[in-house]
């Protein structure tokens, strides 16, 4: 291994720590795809994480300027194939490797921004956010699992882009309390989180189902080497869906819904015997 090379994967073992160190949960799901999809998946959750720490954790520093700063960075690694920050190197390489369209990096970004000056979100800003900070992501992945076969990319994008927004749905449920109480933010539009109904979350659960109906062919028509990990993750999520939707709305928005080590560890089992079996 020479210096650059040597260089290049410190980089990427920066990125997987990372990974490891913010999601125990998606830390597992890479570990069982193909090897070859992991050092650039854990690329795009590195890049995506410390976009998503700016925003959510620096509060005590210029959160915008250091949003523009990552910005600019990521435009200039990604054009220079070169970065002195370990995340944005693993970050452009994956770009340039897996031809990452510079569309879905902008809205992400976009979409990182707007948590900077949006507090709540009627239907169309919503809908924009959840495309900017979830389905694209998916897409970049998707990007990596077809590895160049745009056909196959076009078949599985929308599959793609709902479990992500189905992913991001849970998770604003999920932390729901959070984000009104410390970030001061109300995602789902139209809703009072002061006064969060039985309507409200009926009419978020139904949306999240449609999503997560829709994502399923999708995930069973991945390339084998990324079909068991994205399961997993659709298993943990839809199990979590299942513990959010028997809580009344108060409980949901007063409590931090998670899934016990014990359960997804009943959900890897089973989800990678089903994958043997062809039956997911």
């Amino acid at each position: 291994m020479n210096h650059l090379e040597l260089f290049q994967s410190t980089c990427t073992e920066c990125s997987k720590l990372i990974t490891r160190r913010y999601s125990t949960s998606f830390s597992l799901g890479i570990r069982l795809f193909h090897p070859k999809f992991r050092t650039p998946i854990y690329s795009i959750y590195g890049f995506v994480r410390f976009a998503d720490e700016i925003v959510d954790t620096f509060h005590n520093y210029p959160k915008a300027e250091l949003l523009q700063r990552f910005q600019d960075d990521t435009w200039k690694a990604i054009e220079e194939g070169i970065s002195l920050n370990p995340v944005l190197q693993s970050f452009q390489e994956v770009v340039r490797k897996y031809n990452i369209e510079r569309e879905l990096i902008e809205a992400f970004l976009d979409s990182m921004a707007m948590d900077l000056t949006e507090s709540s979100y009627d239907a169309a800003r919503y809908n924009e956010y959840i495309y900017g900070s979830a389905e694209v992501v998916g897409l970049m992945c998707l990007r990596v699992f077809c590895e160049g076969d745009d056909a196959q990319y076009q078949r599985l994008k929308e599959p793609a882009r709902r479990l992500g927004a189905a992913f991001q749905k849970i998770n604003f449920l999920r932390d729901i309390r959070s984000d009104h109480e410390d970030r001061g933010r109300v995602y789902f539009p139209g809703v009072d989180f002061t006064r969060f109904t039985q309507e409200d979350k009926w009419q978020i659960e139904a949306d999240i189902k449609e999503d997560f109906d829709a994502a399923l062919e999708g995930i069973r028509n991945l390339p084998k080497g990324s079909r068991l990990g994205v399961y997993l993750a659709y298993k943990y999520y839809t199990h979590l869906f299942l513990k959010i939707k028997s809580a009344p709305p108060q409980k949901v928005a007063q409590e931090r819904f998670r899934l016990s080590g014990k359960r997804k560890m009943y959900l890897l089992c089973s989800s990678a015997l089903r994958h043997q079996l062809g039956v997911l």
